[in-house]
């Protein structure tokens, strides 16, 4: 019986510590918006590093230059947010084609503070509302997961253009 009351109550106890760590799992928006603006700096630090001679560099004739793919993480973050997330229209033109580093580091602020502004009007009921999305269900707060993953995606090819001009890309920097 004691044998019993053990076994129960360390089951029990494992429980609520993996219960409190599945209900404190969540990002919070204040914790988004951090890494949100640290992810915007680097962003804008990448682009930095890629001298304006490099910026239509592309490793293979298929693949998106430099420019293109950070054009794209940065118009497309703004598509998802303003089809998916409730967004306004933004007061830029998201599809821009950038020609210069200075275009190119405007359209990723702008883009970043959108995605951030839209995000952070967003009430707790809208962020947990499902959405159909890319052929799928999912969440705003999922959505807003996708954006970011998607964001990271491109930014680290970016980074690969600069390494593979035997360029040291900029210290990653996680907060």
């Amino acid at each position: 019986m004691k044998k019993m009351h053990l076994i129960f109550g360390t089951v029990l106890s494992l429980l609520m510590v993996f219960s409190a760590f599945s209900v404190s799992a969540q990002t919070t928006l204040e914790e988004f918006v951090a890494k949100w603006d640290n992810g915007k700096q680097f962003t804008l630090d990448v682009v930095d590093k890629m001298p304006d001679n490099l910026l239509d560099y592309k490793p293979h004739a298929s693949a998106m230059s430099f420019n293109e793919q950070v054009t794209h993480l940065s118009g497309a973050m703004v598509m998802i947010a303003k089809n998916f997330m409730m967004g306004a229209d933004p007061s830029f033109d998201p599809s821009v084609k950038p020609t210069t580093k200075e275009e190119l580091k405007a359209l990723v602020a702008a883009s970043y503070d959108y995605v951030k502004i839209t995000a952070s009007g967003l009430t707790a009921a809208q962020f947990a509302e499902n959405v159909e999305i890319f052929g799928s269900t999912a969440s705003r707060r999922q959505v807003l997961a996708l954006i970011d993953d998607h964001t990271t995606h491109h930014r680290g090819a970016a980074i690969s253009y600069i390494r593979a001009n035997g360029i040291e890309p900029p210290r990653f920097s996680g907060m």
